[in-house]
């Protein structure tokens, strides 16, 4: 085959931080109604609690956008993430997605969680003392940007076009690396690739890096279907799916061609030789031997009379290069190892950006969008060409690096992890694989947003996993229903209780003509543990049902909806666990309802969060956590 080549590069593979919003700013958003909310509201004194706050939690504040700031979080941030939550929740703000959006606001704040508790129950206690309406006018006057669920029609920001796309003449790939299933950090590649391909109704070609990979980081044979998988529950459409080791005949082919030219050698030189003499900028005594000498002895590496790290093909490059890995690159190594499609067929492999060199030219690819980290495959590329005269050429687009706050994405540590029984499987949740993504709930139209909400930017992001979840609840809150689940359950004795069977609560609070769902009731209750240390000896309300002061041996009071703290319960419950983000396992009871549900239902449990069912049967429901 001749070279006329054209080619591409690699594509391997939370809440946003909001601006303050100044009061300025947010008049522009109050319309008529909340303007006589807040002439009718009454001007609240601030509690102490908040002036106990304000001194207290006093941190900086991060930014990815802005310079660092000494913040106070205290008054500003509790008391309009109280009302929301109140607002937005029928009266009742939770203090915990309360916390949550505070160390979204200002993730510095979470070493601190545990001393923020105390100070936050306060402030949450004292917003859910007004009433809804009184709730509703304060927040409208500190923060009536946050009235309203966010809406759902917000989409991503608009991709920038592609220099030099014709519709219906775009060819772009992807090339994962088979050691295992994508997780989200390969996100963004697939994602933009695919948006991108669907744009200008162009191909999408899936060609897998399985050159022979090293010791540390095998190609698994496992990990082949392991991608596609991940890839088709993401919504990626590809067109055709390719294989390295399928081509390494073409490879050999444009490696004479090179070698013919006098621009690539092989080298016998050591590892430690060759790494000492690019340190030094010391060309390699084989880069003057003559062509024939070194077309034989790539003969020789090919019939095997070299062993694995005696020869090496570098291809000339610059010895003065700047970047010391850039002196004459390797583009073929020897690797004796067994490859798991092509067995022992090869044992003269190419690295990567002279396979992409090649293929990229021979499949016609037009763009070739990848990680700015991988700059220098593009030189490589760009080499190449420039030795074998290949046009047309396509256009290299860069992409800044996602990373994600206290997630470490490794493929080779967590097959490790799994082989050692350490972790479940590929879609253990603390993998944050595509397979764990989907057990848990997350939906593929969720983590594309969410990656759009970037666009296509040489800026690197680093955000947390609750700009995901943002994503997400924006698509799973309209249909999840409501059910309770009591995590480790305390018997309740409920003294004076008149005499009523059951209750009805409405499946969603959003939607009343879903229905309403019946729940057995009596005077023996579980409540959850974390709520009966918390309001021991006070009233509270058994949402939906009535109010008690909360004891072993509990009071009755009424069945008025008071504006006093609610939590779930349940009576005769099913036996249910659900798995966390962090692998434990939180193991309560949940309402009899909760057993007729149906796998890959995702429900709220109210109060507890968002969750997949994933097993269900007569002795136990099994669900994933997804998130608030």
């Amino acid at each position: 085959m001749t070279p006329a080549i054209a080619a591409h590069g690699r594509g391997d593979g939370g809440a946003p931080h909001a601006r303050p919003t100044g009061r300025n700013d947010a008049a522009h958003h109050i319309d008529s109604r909340i303007r006589n909310e807040c002439q009718a509201a009454r001007l609240l004194p601030v509690p102490d609690s908040h002036r106990l706050l304000r001194r207290t939690i006093v941190s900086p504040q991060k930014s990815l956008y802005t310079p660092s700031v000494r913040t106070d979080v205290g008054l500003e941030s509790a008391r309009k993430f109280a009302l929301q939550n109140a607002v937005l929740h029928g009266g009742n703000a939770d203090p915990r997605a309360v916390l949550g959006k505070l160390i979204a606001e200002d993730p510095s704040l979470r070493s601190r969680a545990r001393e923020l508790t105390v100070h936050l129950d306060r402030v949450v206690a004292e917003v859910n003392r007004l009433s809804p309406e009184q709730q509703r006018a304060e927040l409208a006057s500190i923060a009536p940007e946050l009235l309203e669920r966010p809406r759902e029609d917000v989409g991503p920001k608009v991709l920038p076009p592609l220099a030099g796309a014709t519709d219906g003449h775009v060819v772009l790939r992807l090339a994962p690396y088979p050691s295992g299933p994508l997780h989200i950090g390969n996100a963004r590649a697939f994602v933009l690739n695919d948006a991108y391909a669907k744009r200008y109704h162009g191909r999408l070609l899936l060609v897998f890096d399985d050159t022979i990979g090293s010791e540390e980081k095998p190609v698994l044979p496992e990990a082949y279907d392991q991608v596609r998988a991940g890839l088709d529950w993401a919504g990626v459409e590809y067109h055709e799916v390719l294989y390295k080791s399928d081509r390494i005949p073409l490879h050999y082919e444009w490696a004479e061609k090179l070698l013919g030219t006098g621009e690539a050698y092989v080298c016998e030189c050591d590892a430690d030789t060759l790494r000492k003499n690019r340190e030094a900028m010391k060309a390699c005594v084989h880069r003057i031997q003559d062509v024939d000498e070194t077309i034989a002895m790539w003969k020789a590496m090919l019939a095997g009379e070299y062993g694995e790290g005696e020869a090496v093909v570098r291809l000339k490059t610059d010895m003065a290069d700047p970047n010391p890995a850039f002196r004459d690159r390797v583009v073929f190594r020897i690797a004796e190892r067994e490859h798991p499609r092509v067995g022992n067929r090869y044992r003269v492999w190419p690295m990567l950006e002279f396979s992409w060199a090649v293929d990229d030219h021979l499949l016609g690819v037009t763009h070739i969008l990848r990680g700015k980290d991988l700059v220098m495959e593009d030189a490589m590329e760009t080499r190449i060409w420039d030795v074998l005269h290949v046009t047309p050429r396509p256009h290299f687009v860069h992409f800044g690096i996602l990373r994600f706050k206290d997630l470490e994405l490794s493929k080779s540590r967590y097959r490790k992890e799994i082989e050692a029984g350490r972790l479940t499987g590929i879609d253990d949740p603390r993998t944050w694989t595509l397979q764990s993504l989907k057990r848990r709930g997350i939906r593929p139209a969720a983590l594309r947003d969410f990656v759009l909400s970037f666009g296509l930017s040489l800026n690197d992001v680093e955000v947390s996993a609750e700009t995901l979840y943002a994503e997400n609840r924006k698509l799973i809150d309209k249909d999840a229903n409501r059910y309770f689940f009591v995590p480790d359950p305390v018997a309740v004795e409920i003294e004076g209780l008149p005499p009523i069977e059951r209750v009805k609560a409405p499946l969603h609070p959003d939607f009343p003509g879903r229905g309403r769902r019946e729940i057995p009731v009596g005077p023996k209750v579980h409540v959850a543990r974390e709520d009966f240390e918390k309001f021991q000896g006070k009233e509270v309300r058994l949402k939906d049902f009535c109010n008690v002061v909360l004891a072993h041996r509990a009071r009755f009071v009424s069945m008025e909806n008071k504006e006093i703290p609610k939590i779930q319960w349940v009576t005769h419950g099913g036996q249910t666990h659900v798995v966390m983000p962090d692998g434990s396992e939180s193991r309560g009871l949940s309402e009899p309802l909760v057993a007729s549900l149906k796998v890959d239902d995702v429900v709220q449990f109210e109060r507890f969060g968002f969750a997949r069912i994933d097993h269900v049967s007569r002795s136990e429901v099994r669900a994933y956590y997804a998130h608030r």
